[in-house]
């Protein structure tokens, strides 16, 4: 005995939104009926032009990690599945999906599917992908992801030969996977780029087919058509798409351009569809009057903006002085007076709308006397006269600098702290950030999925994600722990006792709960934007 598909999808979160006509920006003109006997006119393209700031620093699914990159593939890849309008997953790729009784074997059904270049989509293509990640031989930061499946772990820490791995193509068309433990949200990760399909043959031809337009191939609603880098990236509509009816745009041009003034120009210049989040960021200054004028609208969503902290590093090798630059932080002053778009102030890390009693935090926001006699022990046991020079990174942005230079500006007053800050390109950024290249630097994390383990087991041992470097082999047990509970209260206070050792520790301070704000035009339809700020442009079009 099976059970179907529908009986297993996950909750998502109560926010998610198809986002059609929000005023402000760009006014579509009145609609001019046609002469008597005169035929209407047709509207041959649809096309959506938005800014992306920076450049995605990879299009290779197994790779991308940063919110630009994910968002693109989304609309060049198709999962097993997709989370659909209704915020829930749905078969994509898979037409049909079959779970057996004790929720450890899924198997999926493809459809018949093309890639863009014109080669069938099989099973294969998804179990080599998926391999792909887990390879140790390979940089993949997100195949933690798949450590629900049967041996991942083992098979990433070289421990066990990738045919051990609980992934089979039984055919052309048929994938079966086993899993360690029930995963109530598996269809959700499937549908998340990491779990994306890699064309074989392609890839082995080039190990840097995903680098260019010319040579990328992809199975989803658009294809890469341009990518100009460091100035467009231009997708066209999917002809070979298996659900190609649905598509109703024919292009999507998308500028890369990092001042946001000039984006907010040019969207209230007509040259622009969209201004702001999930694409890009409004420039501060500007929000109180287009939010006093009604033009911009805002929504929260599942994230956290935080600085990690280097624990491989002095001085944040020391826990009592991380604990010190956390507390010292004034969060309500940064939402009020900085990023003056509806932020909730973070003193705990995974987001409210997961964890509710985390709107009151976890720790003190703003004790300046309990962060200097943190700091003042802190330094006593390291054995400091004087702390290190601190150097605090964030990647180019007008609202990243004038948060970054608040919080330099709080450490100097409430701890007598002297902070540089650095800059550079989000590429650049995040290499360093990977590569723990780094004291204090400017991340968040945005929910992959509807659960709090997504925000979690960044933090176990160091992999993926987690480049504080910090690790905690009670925090490990807990979150491994959490995998097997099939107890939903349980499972929950298990997580939820795992972030109090987070906050404890402190390998990271948050600094607020994610809002996105943004201005649209109102004859842009229908783009899908969930509850953890995810954005789908299957559905979208612009009349």
């Amino acid at each position: 005995m099976k059970k179907k598909l529908y009986t297993m999808l996950s909750a998502t979160l109560s926010m998610s939104m198809v986002l059609t006509a929000c005023g402000g920006g760009n006014q579509t003109a009145p609609e001019q009926k046609p002469a008597e006997g005169e035929k209407p006119a047709e509207n041959k393209e649809s096309v959506l032009r938005v800014n992306i700031h920076a450049e995605p620093p990879t299009l290779h699914p197994a790779q991308a990690t940063d919110s630009t990159s994910l968002m693109i593939l989304k609309s060049l890849m198709e999962g097993l599945t997709r989370v659909g309008q209704d915020g829930k997953p749905q078969p994509a790729a898979a037409e049909d999906i079959q779970i057996s009784d004790d929720l450890l074997t899924y198997t999926f059904k493809l459809r018949d599917l093309k890639w863009s270049n014109g080669d069938a989509v099989t099973a294969h293509d998804y179990e080599y992908a998926w391999k792909w990640a887990l390879d140790p031989a390979n940089e993949s930061e997100y195949a933690y992801q798949m450590y629900p499946i049967l041996n991942a772990e083992k098979v990433k820490n070289g421990e066990l030969p990738l045919d051990q791995l609980g992934v089979k193509a039984l055919d052309e068309k048929t994938l079966e996977v086993k899993l360690e433990n029930p995963t109530p949200y598996f269809l959700e990760l499937t549908a998340f780029a990491t779990f994306f399909p890699v064309n074989q043959k392609v890839a082995e031809a080039s190990a840097t087919w995903h680098a260019e337009a010319a040579s990328y191939v992809g199975n989803g609603p658009y294809k890469l058509t341009k990518w100009d880098h460091g100035s467009q990236v231009v997708m066209e509509k999917n002809a070979d798409y298996w659900d190609a009816a649905t598509v109703k745009m024919t292009r999507v041009e998308m500028a890369i351009i990092e001042d946001t003034n000039t984006e907010l120009s040019m969207f209230e210049n007509g040259e622009l569809d969209w201004a702001g989040s999930p694409f890009s960021s409004l420039p501060t200054e500007a929000m109180p009057k287009l939010k006093a004028d009604g033009h911009m609208t805002t929504v929260p969503i599942a994230g956290t903006y935080m600085y990690k902290l280097n624990t491989q590093k002095p001085p944040f090798d020391n826990a009592k002085i991380r604990k010190a630059f956390a507390y010292a932080v004034d969060r309500n002053s940064l939402v009020e007076n900085v990023t003056q778009g509806g932020q909730l102030p973070a003193m705990a890390y995974v987001p409210p709308t997961m964890f509710p009693d985390n709107e009151k935090g976890i720790f003190p926001d703003h004790n300046v006397e309990e962060a200097k006699k943190l700091l003042e022990e802190g330094m006593k046991e390291a054995g400091y006269d004087k702390l290190p020079a601190i150097t605090l990174s964030y990647n180019t942005s007008e609202a990243h600098a004038k948060i970054a230079q608040a919080v330099q500006d709080m450490w100097k007053q409430n701890l007598g702290v002297d902070v540089t800050l650095e800059n550079t390109e989000w590429k650049v950024h995040v290499e360093n950030v990977q590569k723990a290249n780094y004291q204090v630097a400017r991340m968040a994390w945005l929910g992959d999925f509807n659960d709090a383990i997504n925000f979690l087991e960044l933090y176990t041992v160091p992999q993926g994600n987690n480049n504080t470097l910090w690790t905690s082999d009670k925090y490990n047990e807990l979150i491994k722990a959490s995998y097997s509970e099939t107890d939903p209260e349980k499972r929950q206070q298990l997580m939820k006792d795992a972030e109090a050792i987070l906050m404890d520790e402190m390998p990271i301070i948050p600094i607020y709960y994610y809002t996105y704000s943004y201005l649209k035009a109102d004859n842009v339809k229908d783009v899908y934007m969930d509850g953890l700020g995810n954005v789908d442009l299957k559905w979208a079009y612009v009349e």
